[in-house]
């Protein structure tokens, strides 16, 4: 089982920042961050994420919080494919209200949350897509950041080719099309216009 640390910085410094320790093994991924972010205001985000078997999404816990506000999602998938939620909101912050309807990401396997790079890595691990493994199309249950909504995304992902090295992956939802560089685990490495490593450690 590889143990790794990982920064991401935002393109501008004032945007933010996040902090990764992860747990990965050929077939699962734990993982426990950190995140700040000034849009739509200032928030400081914890989560704890579980996968099993697959890199499928077990649990994921979210903590975000701001000036006299702060909300909680406790996100679970069972083996049946049916997803649940538990929520928590102090405050009176000006955000949609957290989790949603869960019977819309019935059968989904992944968890998205949303300004992280690392929840992309799931379904490339899942399907090798950075091993040149070709296209893969996934339903997602994506979680707004920082106000912790659970929607549907529908999302592609395709391996493009090699670049210093390192593969690189084209991944798509509606119109919006990034080219992520992945390491040779799997791992986002630069995700053009959201985040990019400035530190990994194993």
């Amino acid at each position: 089982m590889d143990k790794l640390a990982i920064i991401w910085l935002k393109p501008k410094p004032r945007e933010g920042m996040e902090i990764a320790t992860i747990r990965l093994s050929r077939t699962t991924l734990r993982a426990s961050g950190c995140a700040i972010g000034a849009y739509p205001l200032p928030y400081q985000l914890e989560y704890d994420l579980v996968t099993v078997g697959g890199f499928v999404t077990s649990h994921l816990h979210v903590e975000s919080r701001g000036a006299d506000w702060s909300r909680v999602l406790d996100l679970h998938r069972r083996g049946d494919g049916r997803w649940f939620c538990k929520t928590k909101a102090l405050g009176g912050v000006d955000l949609p209200a957290a989790g949603g309807d869960m019977s819309l990401i019935t059968g989904a396997l992944d968890c998205d949350l949303g300004l992280s790079p690392l929840t992309n890595s799931m379904p490339i691990l899942r399907q090798g897509v950075h091993k040149g493994r070709g296209t893969f199309d996934y339903r997602m249950a994506w979680v707004g950041v920082p106000e912790l909504t659970v929607v549907l995304s529908k999302q592609r992902y395709e391996y493009l080719r090699k670049s210093k090295g390192e593969p690189v992956v084209r991944f798509s939802s509606g119109n919006f099309t990034a080219d992520l560089r992945v390491d040779g685990r799997g791992i986002v490495i630069d995700y053009p216009g959201l985040a990019h490593q400035v530190h990994a450690r194993t």
